[in-house]
């Protein structure tokens, strides 16, 4: 459940749970934060093709997770979101990668 919001995330809405510290984060791919996304990062498919090789940058994660965040906190900046990303491991921040990615590539 997210502290932030007092909401879990969704799966139907194809949701995924960020841990950031003591908070955890609701990522909801919707069209508009997928646009934004992708307006900074480039197709999107390319994204999906990067993590699947292995090849996605730390920042690419960072900011994708960015334009997702559901309710972002006024306080959390986006070097705040990248360094806490780094701080948890990026073996935490995977399993709502999965998640995103993979509505990137079926939709809901």
């Amino acid at each position: 459940m997210s502290a932030a919001t007092g909401m879990a995330a969704n799966p139907l809405r194809g949701e995924a749970e960020l841990r950031i510290g003591e908070r955890v984060l609701v990522l909801r791919p919707s069209f508009t934060a997928l646009v934004a996304a992708e307006e900074e990062l480039g197709p999107l498919f390319a994204l999906v093709e990067r993590a699947a090789g292995g090849g996605l940058a730390l920042g690419e994660m960072a900011a994708l997770f960015w334009h997702c965040v559901r309710e972002r906190p006024e306080e959390l900046t986006r070097e705040a979101l990248g360094e806490a990303v780094v701080a948890g491991g990026l073996a935490a921040a995977t399993p709502a990668l999965r998640v995103l990615l993979g509505q990137i590539l079926q939709g809901r």
